[in-house]
């Protein structure tokens, strides 16, 4: 019975995306004497996000392509689950295939659920398929079929535009999904929360993500491993993103990384992964008394008023509680909390506006969980750096062929 149970589990977890393997593939244009990619080998591992980042120009957005064959590669092989996609048809290909571009690409004439519906009917699906599927993608990517669905691209927003274009690039279910600077149109809010929502729906699809970006903290934030090229399309890191902000190749990959390499590596951590510290609380409810007589017993100036879901409302002072009345009309509003799931970046960009110097950090529901404060994040950064500097010195546990090996991946 334990093994059924174990072998279930194993299958619920197992990669829903497909191994690509690209093995010296060169693009040359008539009229250019130098290639636009020259024999580049990479291997993506099945069900991770891999993101390209580099320099404008340097064949990024050119090798993505090759891989729907929106651009015919020179010469090379481009294989998808062991299979070589020369010889598939091309529009065959491109069914299989999710892509997502920047400015979301919709059909300007077409509604929501058209747009979302194209590859499945162009796949044959029938109507109550094609209906069922396009309501699904809509509640998967955050937006109610109920109200979006008869809507046209023009009266939704960016953010909104973006969402749609990732369901319909997931809506046929392919392995693998294509995203070329996805975000790059909308403000750095929108695009926070877009990046938020591609990686809670990464976690429940494993697909096989390939994502171009110019942006080295998009692709910190977002990549299971990062692909640095260099000018020529010149592979010059291959690694995850602890990895490389903690020891790059050369000179001009942590030119790309910057010089806040040690504060981009909080964007690897969720608070969660941390201790969390704890202070007195109260429900809005309560007597005043035993708050009070809880922040005289210990060395905090401040407690909590909480609602009756355990959310967090006021902070409250031991000076405030001596004159207020009730738990009711003591304190001031909780400015902002971050969550569990949220980045120790985040945590950090929350702390530097709480005068407390402690960020309330929030369960799923909103609940109370804790505190963070700046003094956990020298600690993790202060421990990362003792592990990464161990870490450096073994090999990064990946699939190689030997075409990568030629070209110095480190996968």
């Amino acid at each position: 019975m334990t093994e059924t149970v174990t072998a279930a589990n194993d299958a619920a977890h197992a990669p829903r995306g497909a191994r690509i393997v690209l093995d010296k593939i060169t693009k040359r244009y008539p009229g250019q004497r130098d290639p636009a990619v020259d024999e580049f080998s990479i291997t993506i591992p099945a069900g991770e996000i891999v993101v390209f980042v580099g320099p404008s120009g340097c064949g990024k957005t050119t090798i993505m392509r090759m891989i729907n064959r929106l651009i015919e590669p020179s010469s090379g092989t481009i294989t998808i689950d062991g299979r070589d996609i020369g010889r598939q048809d091309p529009d065959q290909l491109r069914r299989q295939i999710g892509y997502s571009i920047q400015q979301a690409g919709l059909f300007p004439h077409q509604t929501v659920a058209r747009n979302v519906a194209t590859v499945p009917a162009l796949l044959g699906w029938n109507r109550a398929k094609i209906n069922a599927r396009v309501d699904e993608m809509l509640d998967l990517v955050g937006l109610d079929p109920g109200t979006f669905r008869r809507r046209y691209p023009r009266q939704l927003s960016g953010g909104q535009q973006q969402r749609v274009g990732v369901a319909r690039a997931l809506a046929a279910d392919p392995p693998v999904l294509l995203m070329d600077e996805p975000f790059g149109a909308v403000d750095p809010i929108t695009r926070g929360l877009l990046q938020d929502e591609l990686l809670r729906l990464q976690a429940e699809l494993r697909k096989t993500i390939v994502f171009v970006t110019h942006d080295f903290n998009e692709a910190v934030k977002l990549g299971d491993r990062i692909a640095v090229l260099g000018n020529g399309s010149r592979l010059l890191q291959y690694d995850t993103p602890a990895a490389i902000l903690a020891a790059p190749a050369d000179d001009t990959v942590a030119g790309f990384i910057g010089a806040d390499a040690r504060l981009k590596q909080l964007t690897l951590t969720r608070v969660g992964d941390v201790a969390l510290g704890q202070c007195p609380t109260a429900a809005e409810t309560d007597e005043i008394q035993p708050l009070r007589n809880a922040l005289a017993e210990c060395d905090w100036h401040w407690g909590l008023v909480l609602d009756a879901e355990h959310r967090p409302l006021r902070w409250v002072s031991a000076e405030e509680l001596a004159h207020a009345p009730s738990l009711r009309e003591a304190g001031r509003p909780v400015a902002g909390t971050v969550a569990l799931r949220s980045s120790l970046q985040e945590a950090l960009e929350m702390l530097l506006t709480e005068s407390t110097a402690h960020a309330v950090v929030t369960g799923d529901h909103g609940e109370y969980a804790g505190l963070i404060a700046i003094d956990t994040l020298v600690a993790h950064l202060a421990t990362t750096r003792a592990e990464s500097g161990r870490a450096t010195t073994e090999p990064a546990d990946v699939v190689e062929d030997s075409s990568a090996a030629e070209a110095g991946e480190r996968a």
